[in-house]
């Protein structure tokens, strides 16, 4: 179902006053609108580089297009091809998936999967071949920021890809420093080794050259075949890793551990903290890029990051990026655990998963109050509410899964079109109330997919993916099977709207947040935004549940008179203090009131 406001909704964004400032470098990180793709799976521009040229079956090239655990055939030219679909879209800024040379395959016999998310990085210095090259994606830059888009990277500093093995195990469990100290071969019974290390707890060159043997907990050693494979050299060496076995995601495996086999950088080793501060400096230095979305950054020590974050901030800046926005992956729901890695670890900002589970319950159908809650723990945040309008805020993504897909598992009975309304209500959520809204490429053309990670990996070019192609899309007949780039489904010309609403208006950009009304039933949820510069007040309201709603929100009393941006809004207050609202089942409202006196 096209919403009757989509048409006024842009009308009314491109005659407002925009909030952005004239040039791209110019805007702060809450201005910006993020779409985040994954070169894969966004569209093929060059069929040639599909193998990454290599020659063989999908095992050595990681090519396969029917399957969802390979290469796929996206690529930077096709990235480029597209900017203006990504622009129509109402998209400021484009988080690009990890674009470095990843080992093409790896995991067990049988178990096979490739590296097309990006993820298992063994070359940290160009593209990756099945992409592109390294000129590719400066095009790509380059195009983009003439059209006022900004890039962000997806980075790694975690791990690389799994190359080192250990002679005791294959799979094996992590070992504690304290049964296997850095001081003993294997055990607290063993051989005495690194004579005079400190722990890793002294971050100091001068420690660390005394950590001259790997092998305290297990037996490291890098294949033949692999010796020389990671890129830049040093990186091939065991004692930058901490070579302990896989993590538990618990304890001190969660920074020390593999991740799922994957090589765990020793991220206290002065070395390693140089020489990724070089590495992702390069990047900022040659490519002019605008932000690093940083992956899995829970489980890399806090030291780390407060060496890291202010060497790249203070890289771009000398690069003429005043506004160059970090943020870390935290995959937890908690507010008090993500507002600790920007207090800890001093990260600018986070990926907002609260968020991201509240408005999957609250358009699910669970009480609205749960976004209530979120908000109202913004203090916690170093720098308090200002630091989470930069928290970039989803409802779908690569690993956790599409809003889609949830809700629908929620609401198992739920028809087609109702599932349609409330997405596009989770969409409305995404883009009207704070943080930095980042839409997941699919969500706009309706994809639901049939789980996270692989599942929510679908292809917007022509798939080959069964498993993809027997979904049914919101808002269209047609199937991932054929390309996925109709500027005329509902979602996309829904959060086209809102996009560029959003981006016209300050208040809904950097404006503060209060929460007016939420219950712990579906129905109401609204917030007042204000102008940072003029202190005029919007009012924005959902209705979650399948009921009309009516009744009165409250609003400043110098708030007397209103006009329309989405939905259907009163002329005037109903009294000083009250507005008088009625909201469609799955509807919202936005209403915009003159600038306080």
């Amino acid at each position: 179902m096209i919403r009757s406001t989509a048409l006024a909704l842009l009308a009314a964004a491109l005659t407002a006053t925009p909030a952005m400032a004239q040039t791209y470098r110019d805007r702060p990180p809450e201005d910006e609108v993020l779409y985040f793709l994954l070169p894969d799976r966004f569209d093929n521009g060059d069929t040639a580089n599909d193998r990454g040229g290599l020659s063989g079956d999908r095992l050595v090239t990681g090519f396969d297009p029917a399957s969802k655990g390979f290469y796929h055939g996206g690529d930077l030219k096709g990235v480029l091809n597209r900017l203006d679909y990504i622009q129509a879209l109402g998209a400021t800024a484009i988080w690009v998936g990890p674009i470095f040379k990843n080992k093409p395959v790896q995991g067990p016999k049988g178990q096979e999967s490739a590296g097309y998310h990006g993820y298992w990085i063994t070359d940290f210095t160009q593209v990756d071949p099945h992409f592109g090259t390294n000129v590719e994606f400066k095009a790509v830059v380059d195009a983009a920021h003439k059209r006022g888009i900004k890039v962000y990277m997806d980075i790694v500093v975690n791990h690389t890809a799994d190359v080192i093995q250990y002679r005791e195990c294959g799979d094996c469990s992590y070992r504690s420093r304290a049964d296997y100290p850095y001081s003993r071969k294997g055990g607290v019974a063993g051989a005495a080794i690194n004579p005079g290390f400190a722990g890793d707890g002294d971050h100091s060159d001068a420690n660390f050259a005394k950590l001259v043997r790997p092998d305290y907990a297990y037996t490291p050693y890098v294949p033949e075949a692999e010796r020389n494979v990671k890129v830049p050299a040093w990186l091939n060496d065991p004692i930058y890793y901490h070579n302990r076995g896989n993590s538990t995601f618990a304890g001190e495996s969660s920074t020390m551990g593999d991740f799922v086999g994957l090589d765990d950088l020793m991220t206290e080793h002065a070395r390693v903290v140089a020489g990724m501060i070089a590495i992702f400096g390069g990047w900022i230095d040659r490519f002019g890029i605008d932000g690093f979305r940083i992956d899995t950054a829970r489980h890399v020590n806090p030291a780390f990051w407060q060496a890291f974050v202010p060497a790249m901030l203070a890289r771009a800046k000398a690069r003429g990026i005043p506004n160059f926005h970090i943020f870390g992956e935290v995959a937890d729901p908690e507010v008090a655990a993500l507002a600790r890695h920007t207090r800890v670890d001093t990260f600018p900002a986070v990926l907002d998963f609260a968020f991201n589970q509240a408005v999957i319950d609250v358009a699910g159908g669970k009480g609205t109050d749960r976004l209530a809650k979120v908000f109202a723990a913004d203090v916690l945040y170093e720098g308090g509410e200002k630091t989470a309008h930069r928290l970039p805020t989803f409802v779908s993504n690569h690993d956790a899964g599409r809003a889609a897909t949830f809700i629908q598992q929620a609401n198992p009975k739920i028809s087609h079109a109702e599932l349609l309304q409330r997405v596009q209500l989770a969409q409305a959520m995404l883009l009207l109330l704070r943080g930095v809204p980042t839409i997941y490429s699919g969500d706009e053309q309706g994809f639901v997919s049939d789980g996270n990670d692989q599942d929510a990996r679908e292809d917007l070019f022509g798939s080959m993916v069964a498993s993809y192609n027997d979904n049914h899309l919101l808002g269209t007949d047609a199937t991932t099977a054929t390309p996925s780039f109709n500027t005329a489904n509902p979602l996309f010309r829904e959060i086209a709207a809102l996009a560029r609403l959003r981006t016209s208006h300050p208040a809904l950009t950097r404006g503060r947040q209060v929460t007016r009304f939420a219950s712990d039933k579906p129905g109401l949820f609204a917030v007042s935004r204000f102008d940072p510069k003029t202190g005029a007040e919007t009012v924005i309201a959902f209705n979650t549940s399948a009921e009309l709603w009516t009744g009165n929100i409250q609003v400043e009393t110098g708030s007397t008179a209103f006009r329309t941006l989405a939905g259907a809004c009163p002329a005037n207050a109903v009294a000083p203090g009250s507005l008088a609202l009625s909201l469609p089942a799955f509807g919202y409202t936005v209403c915009a009131a003159g600038a306080a006196k």
